[in-house]
């Protein structure tokens, strides 16, 4: 099912979710060099992690945002049952 925010994103707040998105797939892709260049496995364990927490950071980014709009939104609409959507999420991004 393809849902649409009720609230769109501005425009500055899509074009920061799009930098951070490209700055992980430039990590990716450092990580990607790595492992062509039999790099120390550290190294690239050190990479991975920081993808994982740009990923984390980014998730909390737009979840901030969905509280903020769309949960707000549902709830003054009467719609209760979007807690439940959110304590899935949150357990789905921890």
């Amino acid at each position: 099912m393809c849902r649409y925010k009720n609230t769109p994103r501005t425009d500055e707040e899509t074009i920061a979710l799009k930098k951070r998105i490209n700055r992980i797939i430039g990590q990716l892709g450092g990580i990607g060099n790595m492992i062509e260049d039999n790099r120390y496995c550290g190294d690239i364990l050190i990479q991975i992690s920081a993808v994982e927490k740009a990923l984390q950071s980014l998730g909390f980014v737009i979840m901030k945002s969905h509280l903020e709009t769309c949960v707000t939104e549902q709830i003054k609409d009467g719609n209760d049952k979007i807690i439940d959507e959110v304590m899935e999420l949150f357990k789905k991004l921890s």
